[in-house]
């Protein structure tokens, strides 16, 4: 079973920092990117930053090509 990050399979979701902002309101901020092992039986997370410590960690796909992983 390899972790190689650096493969050429591309993202196939988003991680996402969610918090609460002005009205309550949700506020997703994009902080990585995950996609699928090659046994299917988990994911490789990509993070380029950090979530706040009051966050929520979302993971998702994205909902179009305009949001491609990537």
């Amino acid at each position: 079973m390899s972790n190689d990050t650096t493969s050429k399979v591309r993202p196939t979701h988003r991680i996402y920092s969610v918090t609460k902002g002005n009205d309550d309101k949700s506020v997703w901020t994009i902080i990585g990117s995950a996609w699928a092992n090659k046994d299917g039986k988990g994911f490789n997370l990509q993070f380029d930053a950090l979530p706040l410590p009051s966050a929520r960690v979302v993971l998702r796909q994205p909902k179009g090509k305009k949001e491609v992983a990537a």
